[in-house]
């Protein structure tokens, strides 16, 4: 006699799990508008690649020892292959009590970021539901109730600091299932089909009064700004494209380089446009996408975070090398936000965390000023972002595309360090911009003039003659100043010297990953 029986079981089995919460609630599901996990993963993955873990926990009754009836935990996970690169997957399953863990193994939650911990393989989490202890009426059903413990959390934080973490909020996500998904290097929300909160509407209603609709409380409108988003994507299917291209920039852990691939890009490309890119009016504006596109290897550039304002942050590659990117986006202003100064924190542990080399296009008129930036505590903002830059010890290159003013353009790379350097001829820099300081500086000289505007254009024409870059270049306080049109060949030129430092920081960062 053989096992054939028992493995005849072990396919009924894996068929019951495989229907999830049933054909009711998964039809739910759809008309929602929304995938299973289940088929989120086939999405994902490449084709075949899924090695499920597992798949036979759950809820099970039996009459006589024969089973009766099961309903599997609801969290999918397992390892999978995206773009052929060996991933940790683990996945809410909102078919089965929406994504509660009073519905859950709690241990297939902790295995999966012990999985990726462990093996050094990229997580990424399919979020939906709150992924915690359910709703009140458990208490009287369970006929108990417990201290709080987020489960796996101490995986969860160190995973931060050891492999790429990718969230991505495919419906509803609140409590537990909210902290999962800003404890990442990437969270992503789906947009009408996603919202992330603290609490649900109930919940809210009941203590604050307030009665909002999830997406009015959660929804992509509110994470705009927030922060607790990094990208807002109009489909699932482009947030498994986004978090896919997000890893091709990423060593598996931290105990790796970062991938370098071929690139038919040429490293000597003279772009035209860059050459007037920049208005000689220093009022006006210039746009942002065509210096990043000028600069770096054709279709490489991934804007990494939403809510930063006129500070980006992005990803991008030089001849191949991955690298992040620092600039100023001039159309959505100048000055650094206490929103651009977390965005800046993020990208620059980011990059130490995983070893890339960090390039800043820096136009950076210094950190926001006034009365609402004082409330906002923008000051403190600021200075953690400049304290990542220090702290950081990833090779750094800089190009002078405009500004440089105050403790903000002063903190946009550690200038007490190696930092190869050069300067576009629109270089502007100074403690404050000239505009600014006039009106203070020469207040006695403008009081006693009979014209004053007059005396103001004469005032500034005689600075305009001293802050050209060339007078700082005589003195090396710029090392170079370049045609535009030379920058990416430059770049270019110093990416692979810096590669050849990172070998020094492989392993774990010098300080660990906040969220």
């Amino acid at each position: 006699m053989n096992w054939q029986p028992e493995v005849d079981e072990i396919a009924r089995r894996r068929e019951l799990a495989e229907r999830m919460g049933g054909p009711e609630k998964v039809a739910r599901q759809h008309a929602a508008g929304r995938s299973t996990v289940r088929e989120r993963i086939a999405a994902l993955a490449d084709p075949g690649s899924f090695d499920e873990i597992g798949a036979l926990a759950g809820t099970a009754s039996y009459v006589d020892g024969s089973l009766e009836s099961f309903t599997p935990a609801n969290f999918v996970i397992g390892t999978a292959r995206l773009d052929g690169r060996r991933v940790a997957i683990g996945g809410d399953d909102f078919t089965v009590r929406g994504g509660a863990a009073d519905a859950a193994i709690m241990e297939k939650q902790v295995h999966a970021e012990r999985l990726a911990n462990e093996l050094g393989l990229p997580m990424v989490r399919l979020i939906e539901g709150t992924g915690g202890g359910g709703s009140v009426k458990m208490l009287e059903q369970h006929g108990f109730t417990y201290v709080p413990v987020n489960p796996g959390w101490d995986l969860v934080v160190d995973n931060l600091s050891a492999v790429p973490v990718v969230a991505l909020c495919l419906g509803p996500v609140a409590g537990l299932g909210a902290a999962r998904a800003v404890m990442s290097h990437l969270n992503v929300l789906v947009e009408g089909a996603g919202q992330l909160f603290v609490a649900g509407p109930p919940v809210v209603k009941h203590a604050t009064g307030e009665d909002l609709t999830k997406e009015e409380l959660g929804g992509a409108d509110v994470h705009r700004r927030s922060g607790a988003i990094d990208r807002i994507v109009e489909s699932e299917a482009e947030a498994f494209a986004v978090a896919k291209q997000f890893l091709s920039y990423l060593p598996s852990s931290v105990d790796s380089l970062p991938p370098v691939r071929s690139t038919a890009d040429p490293v000597d490309r003279r772009e035209e446009a860059l050459l007037s890119l920049v208005p000689r009016n220093r009022r006006h504006p210039y746009r942002l996408r065509p210096l990043l596109d000028g600069v770096f290897d054709e279709g490489s550039v991934f804007d990494y975070a939403v809510s930063g304002g006129s500070a980006y942050a992005g990803l991008a590659r030089l001849n191949g090398h991955p690298v992040g990117v620092l600039a100023t986006d001039p159309y959505r202003g100048a000055t650094l936000t206490p929103e651009g100064a977390d965005v800046m924190t993020r990208l620059v542990d980011l990059c130490e965390t995983f070893h890339l080399p960090l390039v800043s296009l820096t136009d950076q008129a210094g950190m926001v000023i006034g009365a609402a930036a004082e409330r906002a505590g923008a000051i403190r903002h600021g200075a953690r972002a400049v304290t990542a830059v220090y702290q950081a010890r990833v090779p750094m290159a800089e190009v002078i595309v405009r500004r440089v003013f105050g403790v903000g353009g002063a903190g946009q790379v550690n200038r007490h360090r190696l930092v190869r350097r050069w300067a576009w001829p629109s270089g502007d820099w100074g403690s404050l911009p000239v505009e600014g300081g006039i009106e203070a500086a020469y207040r006695a000289e403008l009081d006693a003039a009979d014209d004053r505007e007059a005396r103001i254009e004469e005032i500034r024409a005689r600075l305009d003659a001293v802050r050209s870059p060339f007078r700082t270049a005589e003195r090396f306080s710029i090392e170079d100043v370049i045609d535009p049109r030379e920058t990416r060949a430059r770049l270019c030129d110093w990416v692979p010297d810096a590669y050849a430092v990172l070998p020094k920081l492989v392993g774990r960062p010098s300080f660990g990953m906040r969220p």
